[in-house]
């Protein structure tokens, strides 16, 4: 909670964001099953938000996606209070949403102690320990979703034409710019956007930033196609899969690590560039992947999503520009390597909170450098053509097939529990665990309608 200046601050700010003719601002967190939540106070209460809070029950820590309740040894029952405390540094004006502003909040104790759920607070501190080792990491999430029709819950695809045909902009042209146009008043570089694979399947890039300013911009995207598809009579779905069979959508996290200014994912004598520290930092999470997609693969519809020859990345190796890798090398243009290379974690999606996924990457990368680990020899063409001998000859394994498969994963992951802390863990498994009985004996139809339009 901010201190009396903090508060002053916030008094200016509402006074500006009056003269802007907001009313409102958004307070948005996201909970252990990838859902945001919010509460909202009138601009007269910002500054009273930033001196002491807003309250909010403990209890959402082990919400599921249908808004049941499960239950850890510490959580789970109707008592206590947390205080939801914006970050006046990422405070925005929502150019969708006239009348309204936004910024994500940090959640405290009433005792003004960081909340050991909090899963910004978890950002941060994985930063801080990076930082503490002397590496700045720079990070992005890729946004995909598919656009269907308002007015119901089947989804019925909002434009027609081929894969990333030039028709389906053609026919979503007003959307598209009002979506372009409203970011850009926000303060949000976008790099690139362009229809994807599936049916009226679109795909968002924005410039990558600190850990935790990329993990603030993947909510605000968000909300922003959110908003702006309602104006048009659409609505957007970021779910895993949004028909069962179909290519679903990605979260793909981009991300690399600089030691005084210097991208150590390039320049190395490693393969493709990499320093022996990048190829520790890429080993920790490929030998933490199984555990991480309870992290980033939180939804049972993650698993219909994971199929092999789908670019999802179901295979735990890694490749040089290699799309059916779980990690993908990205070196970029002869010359530019120092301001390009990165690597992309492809195997994760949207149902993911983004400060849950985005620490553990960080704490997975931490400690493949400790251990000094090296990668195994990287993987060309599609690993799917392999036979069981040979993928195992090679190292190469198949990721979980099922959210109980990943929650296995995680519990016996001792790295992740340390890094996460035990309130935090034992919320995830019981979520996951949740989750996965929550849904089990549906079909894969009934699988994606339920949670079509959740995330």
């Amino acid at each position: 909670m901010v201190a009396d200046g903090g508060a002053a601050r916030a008094e200016e700010l509402a006074g500006r964001l009056r003269l802007d003719g907001v009313h409102g601002v958004v307070l948005p967190y996201v909970d252990t099953a990838g859902v945001t939540r919010i509460k909202t106070v009138p601009v007269a209460r910002l500054a009273r938000a930033a001196r002491w809070g807003v309250g909010m029950s403990p209890v959402f820590d082990v919400f599921l996606s249908d808004d049941s309740i499960t239950a850890t040894d510490r959580l789970g029952g109707p008592d206590g209070d947390l205080r939801l405390v914006p970050d006046l540094d990422r405070l925005t004006v929502l150019a969708a949403q006239p009348g309204w502003a936004w910024a994500p909040v940090d959640r405290y104790t009433r005792a003004g102690e960081v909340w050991p759920g909090c899963q910004r607070g978890f950002l941060k501190a994985m930063t801080a320990r990076a930082a503490a080792a002397g590496l700045s990491f720079t990070m992005a999430i890729e946004v995909e979703w598919a656009l269907g029709r308002a007015g119901t819950d089947e989804f019925v695809p909002a434009c027609t034409g081929p894969a990333y045909g030039a028709t389906r902009l053609v026919e979503l042209s007003d959307y598209a710019r009002d979506l372009l146009s409203a970011l850009d008043a926000q303060g949000v570089e976008v790099e690139q956007l362009h229809p994807e694979y599936a049916d009226a399947q679109f795909e968002l890039s924005v410039t990558a930033r600190d850990p935790v300013g990329a993990a603030d911009d993947s909510l605000l995207v968000r909300q922003t196609i959110r908003a702006v598809a309602h104006r048009h009579g659409l609505r957007p779905s970021f779910a895993p899969t949004v028909l069962a069979g179909r290519v679903g959508n990605g979260g793909h996290v981009h991300l690399s690590a600089a030691r005084d200014g210097r991208n150590v994912f390039a320049g190395g004598p490693g393969p493709h560039g990499l320093t022996a520290e990048a190829e520790g930092l890429a080993a920790g999470i490929l030998d933490l992947l199984p555990a991480l997609l309870a992290v980033g693969a939180p939804s049972v519809a993650s698993y219909l999503r994971l199929v092999p020859s789908h670019w999802a990345g179901v295979f735990a190796c890694w490749g040089h520009e290699t799309r059916e890798a779980a990690l993908r090398l990205v070196t970029g243009n002869a010359g530019a390597e120092d301001a390009a290379a990165n690597l992309e974690v492809k195997c994760v999606d949207l149902a993911a909170s983004p400060y849950l996924l985005l620490g553990a990457l960080i704490g997975a990368a931490l400690d493949g450098r400790r251990r000094e680990l090296r990668l195994p020899s990287p993987v060309t063409g599609d690993p799917a053509r392999f036979s069981a001998d040979e993928l195992a000859a090679r190292g190469i394994r198949r990721l979980p097939t099922s959210l109980d498969e990943a929650a296995d994963a995680f519990a016996a992951a001792a790295l992740l529990r340390e890094a996460l802390g035990d309130l935090l863990a034992d919320a995830v498994l019981a979520v996951r665990r949740a989750e996965a009985q929550r849904l089990r004996g549906a079909s894969d139809d009934e699988v994606a309608a339920a949670l079509r339009w959740i995330y």
